[in-house]
């Protein structure tokens, strides 16, 4: 079978901007059995309430749902079951010092296929306060509010 190449988007976490200051972003691999695999491509994944530890020198992802594929039978896995996310061994350790500081998670915020292969955009991220939250909301809508005004002007 030949291999695809670029970029199709599986899912992504939108909720994870609105809640997290964004910091950094890593491209990790994900060690998936081969019905999971199918399942995927099939968008049948919910990243939405799930996160990334360290645990033992590897990193895991935590509340990642994968529905179970169709025609699996026996070789279906655990929906929710942890995850192990490929990485250097120095960015896991980069990974554990930042995510140790106070206040930051390790956050997935999308889902893609790179080359044929399952590939997850993990980010280091701070929780926002609900002020912050209401901040980003007011310069959102002045933002709107102005391009309506520039866009009526011609």
């Amino acid at each position: 079978m030949p291999i695809k190449h670029g970029q199709k988007l599986l899912t992504e976490n939108r909720k994870a901007r609105h809640e997290y200051f964004i910091e950094d972003t890593y491209e990790c691999g994900l060690a998936l059995v081969g019905t999971e695999v199918k399942s995927i491509r099939m968008g049948k994944v919910n990243i939405k309430d799930s996160y990334a530890k360290i645990k033992d020198g590897e990193a895991f992802v935590v509340g990642m749902h994968v529905s179970p594929y169709e025609k699996g039978n026996i070789f279906n896995r655990d929906p929710f079951r942890e995850r192990k996310l490929l990485l250097h061994k120095r960015e896991i350790r980069k990974l554990l010092t930042l995510s140790q500081a106070d206040g930051y998670s390790l956050i997935p915020l999308r889902l893609y296929l790179k080359d044929g292969l399952v590939k997850m955009e993990l980010a280091v991220a701070k929780g926002k306060k609900l002020y912050d939250k209401r901040h980003d909301i007011a310069e959102r809508d002045a933002k709107r509010a102005m391009d309506r005004r520039n866009h009526d002007v011609y």
